[in-house]
């Protein structure tokens, strides 16, 4: 089970390697968002630093969400996911590792980003470790709770849009804690209750997402 799990990933990691662009796309996104909020408001350090941590956050809430279709559409068009459906391993333990090369490929480069991009609102350097550290516990949380949204969709024309209709609103609660631990940061408030809480999301949507894929995407393939 564990070698069929981490061939899984390999194999999504050595595929998004063989397409950049679409890994590119996702980063380049974040980075253009993100870097055009300064832009547009002004030099006004007071009100950059204020709105920092919710354009971030934001920003990589919706990079995330751009790769979200692409997570088992090329397996399903390729047959390669009912191969894997008829495989004796649990179908859970190999969305599992579907979801963790996601979020290697679309969530992780957005983490590294995240401290230099937070430079352009004057953030010290406290609150961009909080950033940084926000956004480790949560990005994983999205292409978590993506990835039910992807299965209920495989297939289905217009994915995309209902995708993000779907998931949006499951987004609200790591988008609240992820940005109100900086804004706690900040302002010298203390932000663990809020890390303590995007710890128990990611520990309960670790727990139940790939489940929940899992069923989903049995019944998109019958």
């Amino acid at each position: 089970m564990f070698n069929a799990f981490f061939c899984i990933v390999q194999r999504d990691l050595t595929l998004a390697m063989r397409h950049r662009s679409d890994v590119l796309t996702t980063l380049f996104f974040f980075v253009i968002v993100v870097s055009l909020f300064p832009l547009g408001v002004g030099p006004e350090p007071e009100l950059l630093r204020s709105m920092a941590a919710g354009v971030v956050w934001v920003a990589a809430l919706l990079a995330s969400m751009l790769a979200l279709t692409r997570m088992f559409s090329d397996d399903h068009a390729d047959g390669t996911l009912e191969q894997m459906a008829m495989t004796p391993q649990p179908l859970a333990v190999l969305v599992l590792g579907k979801i963790i090369a996601h979020w290697l490929i679309s969530g992780l480069p957005l983490v590294v980003m995240a401290p230099l991009l937070g430079l352009q609102f004057g953030l010290a350097s406290e609150a961009l470790l909080m950033l940084t550290l926000t956004l480790l516990l949560g990005t994983p949380v999205l292409s978590l709770i993506g990835s039910i949204g992807a299965a209920l969709t495989l297939g289905v024309r217009g994915g995309g849009v209902l995708v993000s209709l779907l998931v949006l609103p499951l987004y609200i609660p790591v988008l609240i804690f992820g940005a109100g631990a900086v804004a706690a940061s900040i302002t010298g408030l203390g932000a663990e209750g809020h890390l303590s809480l995007l710890g128990a999301i990611l520990v309960l949507a670790a727990l139940l997402s790939p489940l929940a894929a899992a069923a989903a995407l049995r019944i998109s393939l019958e």
